[in-house]
């Protein structure tokens, strides 16, 4: 059987994974907060552990792997855009998921086995709260129900860092009814305006990390094999679902391994609706950018180094798929070539696995290249049919590129840079990023490409190329 390591964030070395039952092999992964589309950000934690859960399931058999993968339907955020917007919470929950489940598929995700929703567990959280106020583990102020940090003595293993050495404020709420400053919320009050349960402290919600600890407890047990997120929810999130867990339930080790993938940045930057590189899945999707070269692009970076959305990175890969797709066309898949199940089995390292992809299709082993790239979640059939149109923007920014190299060939001519710039103008404002060497010209679209904005570029007869 292939041997798989993984580092694990908990331990910080990179181990032989071995499961707790290798009949059963158990992932919980943190799913959406369900208030808005999805964005590249959130698509990357989908992609990373949909290639985990298709490597076990390659590894242990598919009927042999469990995999959870919540969806937060209770939330501050979700009330507020309730309140914003005057529209049922049920009704934003319900769109939203719907959303998700529409943008993870075009990304070549497969359904988790599990998919609960918080709002399905209320009781489960309750009786969770209950065994840690009965443990001395939390304690009830001002209406809310709150977790002793300080009584977990392993506090801070996962994130590295002691509580004394934890900065009160930074990524903790500070309320003048807490103990510590580090206690986190397990239950707090709803006004009428807001939903919420009866429970033993009131009418009232659950905090935000509560509802991991029980649905993974209710759907994998008290202790399973993986737990994975972004690295933005090691602390407080993951920190707090450890001490909750253990804590309610001694006897387990709630999750053995931890992985969490890097974050995303856009052309360089870290993507910010203030920065106007802010890009959802849908706005790729709805631009002609096929589902599966976002997912290439995503793979093309180990998960535990920062990876860089790029138009350039875009491009290379729709053109790495289309040579691939034509490759394989007709054919039956064989067996996964060793070398990308070794590239896997070792740390998810999908950049190696890329590469003796590229080494299939250069040996012209169209069957291997097939299967081995059904391992990563590419060439399937699901995904298919975008190649046979032709590239979105090619022939438009082509045209446009022409247009303005002989605008400025004219213009050195005349003096007269009037066309230039207004040609410049309008590509920039349509998205296109325009870099004029001195011998040529290169037009670049990125995240934020507006082809309607393109094709609406004033028309007119193109100026003829200087002698």
């Amino acid at each position: 059987m292939t041997t798989i390591r993984l580092t694990n964030s908990l331990t910080r070395r990179k181990e032989v994974f071995v499961p707790l039952d290798p009949a059963n092999v158990r992932m919980y992964v943190c799913g959406p907060t369900v208030y808005d589309r999805a964005h590249l950000g959130n698509a990357r934690p989908v992609v990373v552990f949909d290639t985990l859960f298709r490597l076990l399931r390659h590894v242990h058999g598919a009927d042999h792997v469990t995999y959870v993968r919540n969806i937060t339907d209770v939330d501050d955020k979700i009330n507020a855009r309730a309140a914003e917007t005057g529209r049922p919470i049920r009704a934003i929950t319900d769109e939203t998921i719907r959303w998700f489940h529409e943008d993870t598929a075009a990304l070549g995700a497969l359904p988790p086995t599990h998919e609960p929703r918080a709002t399905d567990h209320i009781p489960g959280m309750i009786d969770l709260i209950a065994a840690l106020l009965a443990r001395g583990h939390a304690y009830e102020a001002a209406g809310h129900v709150l977790f002793r940090v300080r009584s977990f003595g392993e506090y801070g293993a996962l994130s590295g860092r002691s509580p004394d050495d934890m900065i009160a404020g930074a990524r903790v709420e500070v309320a003048p009814w807490k103990e510590d400053p580090l206690d986190f919320v397990l239950w707090k009050p709803s006004d009428p305006s807001l939903p919420g349960w009866d429970s033993p402290w009131g009418r009232g919600r659950p905090g935000w990390h509560i509802e991991c600890s029980a649905m993974a407890r209710a759907l994998l047990g008290e202790s399973f094999d993986i737990h994975g997120g972004g690295l933005d929810l090691l602390f407080p999130h993951h920190e707090n679902e450890i001490a909750q867990s253990r804590c309610a339930h001694p006897e387990g080790r709630f999750a053995r391994v931890w992985l969490h993938n890097e974050m995303l940045l856009v052309e360089g930057r870290k993507m910010s609706k203030s920065l106007g590189n802010f890009v959802t899945v849908r706005d790729l999707l709805d631009r002609g950018v096929p589902g599966e070269v976002v997912r290439l692009v995503l793979l093309g970076t180990h998960y535990r180094s920062p990876t860089d959305w790029t138009d350039r990175k875009r491009a290379e890969a729709e053109t790495t798929l289309r040579r691939w797709r034509a490759a394989a066309s007709g054919l039956a898949p064989g067996a996964p070539d060793p070398a990308v199940v070794a590239a896997l089995a070792d740390d998810l390292n999908t950049p190696a696995a890329i590469a003796a992809l590229h080494a299939l299709h250069g040996a012209g082993n169209g069957p291997a290249l097939l299967a081995s790239a059904a391992l990563l979640g590419l060439l399937t059939p699901e995904l298919g049919g975008w190649e046979e149109a032709a590239p979105a923007d090619s022939t438009l920014l082509a045209t446009l590129r022409e247009r303005l190299i002989a605008a400025r060939q004219d213009a050195r001519r005349t003096r007269d840079f009037a066309e230039v710039d207004r040609l410049k103008a309008a590509l920039l404002a349509a998205g296109v990023e325009v870099r004029m060497g001195r011998d040529d010209v290169e037009l670049r679209p990125g995240p934020a490409l507006d082809e309607d904005a393109l094709r609406r570029i004033a028309p007119g007869r193109r100026p003829e190329h200087a002698p």
